[in-house]
């Protein structure tokens, strides 16, 4: 692996930024704006579903991006980029789009059951007509809407929380759980240009990650990162442990770099103070043990999450964090306002067409990075300073 490839400097430094756009079913029109936003914001990694059409949206993200780099620059060129056209860039810097650098695009994969990979489902039809439809409330990206033309759970929308399981008075609600098949990782890796992997994994499913490894295993020159995701557990890091020793040889001899997920509190996009809590103590579980790898912090990370890091003196020790329902809800306003904008004139918008949209959502990311990155101005790419790698392999 080049040893200068931007994201692997990122965790190198500490600075390291994931957005996961969703491993369940996902409203596609939306990865391409969330990608855009966040990648020219500087987040390392997109991660999204293994799913053919939720990679090509997030390509065609990442291919506007470049698109946008280069018509800034360009644009620069010609006018000799004056002083008085920042009125019209408000939110570009040179520097920074000289050095942007394609985030690595990620899939995620599980080896059994697993809440990620699930979407709600239920038959509106046998919901009474006074039932006080707590489902609704509670679903944190409206994908339930029993008044709507096409009542029930809409998939795209449905990122799999959860949440109205529990709440529905008659119980009507399941969740069906989809696992990607081995044999389709082939396609995906080569076929689909995925640079890293993500297998999401439970304590107990020793089996289960040795036969989806198995089919992993003849792709790993192919990969520049492989990652675990393991909920927190008190067995977890026993657990993890044992399926570093069966995995150690083949990660050694592909030479891509390993990372450990975190993921104090799965599925919960929760803002509360406490919510970072479980994945900052799994994070620091994980530092007291010999595994090698980076470590990243996933699960209830929200606003606060960077900056407990570094009042613990985690920064650096810490590879990173990974942003999903609450860095996607962040962005929601914004896209919320493309779909009526769309509506309005009958056609389909992109976020980049849509000037005032595309600085407010990249102001939103930055919010978001830019602790991440440590103290530099907005718009300026992160400082990377490597630190000794006694974390990586």
């Amino acid at each position: 692996m080049n040893c200068n490839d931007f994201p692997l400097q990122s965790l190198i430094s500490g600075s390291w930024f994931k957005l996961i756009c969703g491993a369940s079913f996902q409203h596609v029109p939306s990865i391409r704006s969330l990608v855009i936003a966040y990648g020219l914001e500087g987040a390392d990694c997109i991660d999204v579903a293994a799913e053919p059409a939720v990679v090509a949206a997030a390509q065609e993200g990442l291919a506007a991006c470049e698109r946008l780099t280069i018509a800034k620059k360009s644009h620069q060129n010609s006018q000799n980029y004056p002083q008085q056209n920042q009125q019209n860039y408000p939110h570009h810097n040179q520097q920074q789009d000289d050095r942007w650098r394609k985030p690595w695009l990620m899939v995620s994969v599980n080896d059994g059951e697993d809440p990620h990979f699930r979407t709600a489902r239920f038959d509106p039809k046998r919901c009474p007509a006074d039932c006080p439809r707590p489902c609704e409330r509670v679903c944190p990206t409206g994908a339930i809407a029993l008044n709507s033309a096409a009542p029930g759970v809409n998939e795209p929308l449905c990122y799999g929380c959860g949440r109205c399981l529990s709440v529905c008075p008659h119980g009507y609600i399941d969740a069906v759980t989809y696992q990607r098949s081995p044999q389709d990782l082939p396609d995906l890796v080569l076929d689909l240009g995925i640079d890293a992997l993500e297998i999401h994994t439970h304590v107990g499913h020793y089996q289960q990650f040795q036969t989806l490894w198995r089919s992993v295993r003849p792709y790993l020159p192919n990969l520049k990162l492989v990652a675990v995701s393991c909920p927190r557990h008190p067995e977890a890091i026993s657990y993890l442990g044992d399926l570093w020793d069966w995995v150690a040889k083949d990660v050694r001899r592909a030479g891509c770099a390993w990372l450990w997920q975190a993921d104090g509190k799965p599925m919960s996009g929760d803002q509360g103070q406490k919510a970072t809590d479980p994945a900052l103590a799994y994070g620091e579980d994980l530092l007291k043990t010999n595994l090698p790898g980076f470590i990243q912090l996933a699960g209830g990370t929200n606003q606060t999450t960077a900056d407990k890091l570094r009042q613990r003196g985690l920064m650096g020790k810490i590879a990173g964090v990974a942003y999903g329902g609450y860095g996607r809800s962040q962005l929601k306003p914004v896209l919320d306002q493309l779909e009526r904008r769309e509506q309005q004139c009958n056609q389909t918008l992109t976020l980049e067409s849509q000037t005032d949209l595309l600085h407010q959502g990249r102001a939103i990311a930055r919010n978001l990075i830019a602790p991440l990155k440590g103290s530099v101005p907005p718009h300026s790419p992160a400082v990377l300073t490597p630190i000794p790698l006694n974390q990586s392999l």
